[in-house]
């Protein structure tokens, strides 16, 4: 009985792999019988019964049971207080597909509460995502508050701030930061956070149920130099100072320590707590990403944790 069971958890397994690699990777059957190591006819039948057994909806509805160990795996040896490991597809390019779609899961089921929370967020590329990936909902007993500023160099609305996205597409008040990411003078900072309405949303997002924030690297990528926040000055003086990544714009090193100085001096985003006091989900994968998630999470910087197989089992190495 025993064998049995194991066989039909692993078949279940299989299918809602493959019911992933359709339905959210967009890959062919062909494409998945290729990565499975399957024949194309037992790959069709793979994506049928992720259909007929109910394991996908638009999303993965089924707990892969090597992710689902990878995540217990990473809560014990973290102390997280929230981790989702989600399938990776080995022939993506993607630095999203998965994290984003769990990430909007997540942030919906919280949603979903009748009782008032107080969801904060930061900004990014998976946070953007995930935010495309939200359904409609009517939620106005929720506040949703930025922890970063929506300003972009150039004076116009970040690309990547997710706030007003969110909120409108479940209908919540929400109070953004209306300052630049990172102040061009430290003076600039203190008048800037001096300002009384900004006193108000640094004080919301302080009491914050839930905190949503991408994790990014440092270095010649890095999304702060790419958007233009910090120059290549500033970026190879962050790097010389053992800085591997970023969180709302506040740098910080391999042990999760925040660099003094520099370009945190001039972050106006909301300060983070370390070790984090609240629950704070980082959502992040890719190889690029790996030391600045090693360190946020050594760092308590974040307590919670959606990312992909690859990314977490590359995090479990002694």
């Amino acid at each position: 009985m025993a064998r049995n069971s194991d066989a039909e958890t692993s078949r279940l397994d299989d299918a809602a792999r493959a019911g992933w690699l359709y339905y959210i990777a967009g890959n062919t059957q062909d494409e998945i019988a290729s990565k499975l190591g399957v024949s194309r006819q037992t790959a069709q039948r793979l994506v049928s019964l992720a259909v007929s057994a109910k394991l996908i909806k638009v999303r993965l509805d089924h707990p892969i049971g090597h992710c689902l160990d990878l995540s217990q795996r990473l809560k014990d040896k973290y102390e997280l207080l929230f981790c989702e490991v989600v399938p990776a597809d080995p022939a993506s390019q993607s630095t999203t597909l998965g994290v984003a779609e769990a990430t909007a899961a997540e942030l919906e089921r919280r949603l979903e509460s009748r009782d008032p929370i107080i969801v904060a967020l930061g900004s990014g590329r998976t946070l953007r995502a995930a935010a495309e990936q939200l359904p409609p909902m009517d939620c106005p007993q929720h506040k949703i508050v930025s922890l970063v500023g929506n300003i972009a160099p150039d004076g116009s609305a970040s690309f990547y701030d997710v706030i007003t996205r969110i909120a409108d597409a479940v209908r919540a008040p929400h109070f953004p930061m209306p300052v630049p990411v990172i102040a061009s003078t430290i003076s600039e900072k203190k008048l800037l956070q001096a300002q009384t309405p900004i006193k108000r949303v640094v004080d919301l997002a302080r009491h914050a149920d839930v905190t949503f924030v991408g994790v990014g690297q440092l270095g010649d990528n890095a999304p702060l130099l790419l958007d233009g926040f910090v120059n290549r000055d500033e970026m190879r003086a962050l790097t010389k100072a053992g800085a591997v990544g970023e969180v709302v714009g506040w740098a910080f090193d391999g042990a999760g320590q925040f660099i003094e100085g520099m370009t945190n001096e001039r972050v106006a985003s909301v300060a983070l707590d370390r070790p984090a006091r609240r629950l704070v989900i980082g959502a992040a994968m890719g190889p690029a990403k790996r030391d600045a998630l090693m360190g946020a999470l050594v760092g308590r910087i974040i307590n919670g944790l959606i990312t992909n197989e690859v990314a977490a089992t590359h995090l479990l190495k002694d």
